[in-house]
C-alpha cells in the first residue's frame, strides 16, 4: 500500500471505528412507504450479512435466502487447522438458525438460473422465486485446467482447500500430518485477483508453525505467479524470525509461476520448464465468479461482475446487486471484511429503493488480519470511497496502512488477539 503506516494507537482506533461502522451502523428510518421482495443468492460472508442487515433495517421487506447448505464454513480461520491449533472445523462452521429466527426465509437449494425480464430465480429443484431486488453473492468457482493438468481429479491428490463447500481445509491437513519429517510442502499461489490475497501466505505460515513443532527438518516452498504479495515485507521478516530457513518464497520474476502439474509424479512445473517435487502440494488455482453469476450475464465475457461502485448494482442487469468475491471492485481485496462492508451497502440501497428511504453516501472498509505464528499477528487496513460516477473506487488518503515493520512482541501478540476478536465479531453479526 502507498498510504503512510499509522501508529499502533491510530491503527487500533481505525480498526475499531471501521468495525463499529460496518457491524453497528445505525439503521436508517424504519417507516416504509411500501414493502418489497428481496432475494439473496448465496449465504457466505456477503449473503448472510445482506440478509441480516436487510431484516434489521427494512423489517417490512420480505427477505429470502437461497442457499443449499445448512451451515457455512469460512475460509478465514481455516488455516489455523493446519497449525494444529484447531482439531476440526467446528470454530469455522456456522449455522443459519438465528438468521431464520430473525425472519429470513431460507430455500435450501442451489440457484440454477436468473430471469432478469420476469425478475425470478429458478432453483435446482424447479422452484421459481420472484424478486423486486436481487442480491447475488455466490462466491467463487475454481478455473480448472488454467494450470495444465489441474482438474478436479488432480485436486484430490494436490488439494486446493480454497472453497470449503468443495474441499475443506482438512483435506490438506490430513496430508500434512502424513508427510515425513524432512519432506517438502509446496504451495502454488495464483495471480491477482483471487479470494483473500493474504490467505496463501498465512497458510504457509501455519504450515510452518506445525512443521517446526512436529517435523522440523521439513521445508515450505511457495511458488508464486506474482512478483509481490500483500504484506510481503512483514511476512518475509516474520518467516525468517520464526522459522529460519524453513520457508522459501519464489516470485514470478524468479520462475515461481506454476504452469503445469503431474499428480502421479507429485511434481509442479514452472513456466520455463523447471520441475519441483513435493511430498504435499497445495495448489491455490486461478478463480472466477461462481457459475450463476457467469451464466446469468453478470460477468459479461470476463471472470468477475462489473458493478456501479456507489451501490454494487450490476452494470449488466437491472435491479441486481453483486457482492462478495464475485464482483470486480479494485483496489479493494476479495476479503471477508470487504464482503461484509459492501453487503451492508447493497442491502441498504436495495431496501431504500423498495421503500423510498434515503440512501446515505457510500464508504467501505477493510481490515485483513493474518496469523503468522503463535502470538504473532499482522494486518492491513484501508478505507475506500466510490467516485462520483460509480466507475471506480479510490482508497482514502492516509486512511490505513500495514502493521509497523519494527513492532515489539506485545504488539504482534495484540494483533493476533485483535484478529480473534474480529473473527468472533463478524461471524456473530452474520450468524448470531
Amino acid at each position: 500500500m502507498t498510504a503512510k503506516t499509522p501508529t499502533v494507537s491510530r491503527r487500533r482506533a481505525l480498526i475499531g471505528a471501521a468495525g463499529l461502522a460496518v457491524l453497528g451502523a445505525p439503521a436508517i428510518a424504519r417507516a416504509q412507504a411500501t414493502a418489497g421482495r428481496l432475494v439473496i443468492v448465496g449465504g457466505g460472508f456477503a449473503g448472510a450479512t445482506a440478509a441480516r442487515a436487510s431484516r434489521e433495517r427494512f423489517p417490512n421487506v420480505a427477505v429470502t435466502l437461497i442457499e443449499p447448505e445448512s451451515s457455512f464454513v469460512t475460509c478465514p480461520y481455516g488455516n489455523l487447522v493446519l497449525a494444529g491449533r484447531d482439531a476440526d472445523l467446528s470454530r469455522v462452521t456456522h449455522r443459519y438458525d438465528k438468521l431464520l429466527a430473525r425472519g429470513v426465509t431460507k430455500i435450501s437449494q442451489n440457484a440454477a438460473s436468473i430471469d432478469p425480464v420476469a425478475k425470478t430465480v429458478r432453483t435446482a429443484g424447479g422452484q421459481t422465486v420472484p424478486y423486486d431486488k436481487l442480491i447475488v453473492a455466490p462466491g467463487i468457482d475454481i478455473k480448472w485446467n488454467a494450470i495444465k493438468g489441474y482438474d478436479e481429479a488432480a485436486s484430490r491428490v494436490m488439494p486446493h482447500a480454497w472453497k470449503p463447500s468443495l474441499q475443506p481445509v482438512t483435506a490438506l491437513s490430513e496430508r500434512l500430518k502424513a508427510m515425513p519429517d524432512g519432506g517438502v510442502f509446496i504451495l502454488s499461489a495464483p495471480a491477482n485477483p483471487f479470494r483473500c490475497p493474504p490467505g496463501p501466505y498465512e497458510r504457509a505460515s501455519m504450515v510452518a508453525e506445525y512443521l517446526k513443532a512436529n517435523k522440523p527438518r521439513s521445508k515450505v516452498l511457495i511458488l508464486d505467479a506474482k512478483d509481490g504479495f500483500s504484506k510481503q515485507p512483514l511476512f518475509l521478516a516474520a518467516w525468517k524470525q520464526l522459522y529460519g530457513d524453513m520457508v522459501e518464497w519464489v516470485g514470478s520474476d524468479k520462475e515461481g509461476r506454476v504452469v503445469a502439474v503431474d499428480p502421479a509424479a507429485m511434481t509442479v512445473e514452472t513456466e520455463f520448464g523447471k520441475k519441483h517435487k513435493g511430498d504435499v502440494i497445495n495448489i491455490v488455482p486461478p478463480q472466477q465468479a461462481a457459475r450463476i453469476a457467469r451464466e446469468s450475464g453478470l460477468t459479461g465475457t470476463g471472470d468477475w461482475a462489473a458493478i456501479d461502485t456507489r451501490t454494487f448494482e450490476s452494470k449488466a442487469v437491472r435491479d441486481v446487486f453483486v457482492i462478495g468475491d464475485a464482483n470486480a471492485a479494485p483496489p479493494m481485496p476479495k476479503s471477508g471484511f470487504v464482503a461484509n462492508s459492501t453487503a451492508i451497502r447493497a442491502a441498504t440501497v436495495a431496501g431504500a429503493q423498495m421503500t423510498g428511504a434515503a440512501i446515505p453516501k457510500a464508504i467501505y472498509f477493510n481490515t485483513c488480519y493474518s496469523h503468522v505464528g503463535k502470538d504473532y499477528g499482522i494486518s492491513v487496513a484501508g478505507v475506500y470511497r466510490p467516485n462520483e460516477d460509480g466507475s471506480k473506487i479510490d482508497e482514502a488518503p492516509n486512511s490505513g496502512g500495514i502493521s509497523a515493520r519494527e513492532a515489539t512482541p506485545d504488539i504482534r501478540a495484540g494483533e493476533a488477539t485483535y484478529a480473534d476478536g474480529w473473527y468472533q465479531s463478524i461471524t456473530n453479526y452474520m450468524f448470531g
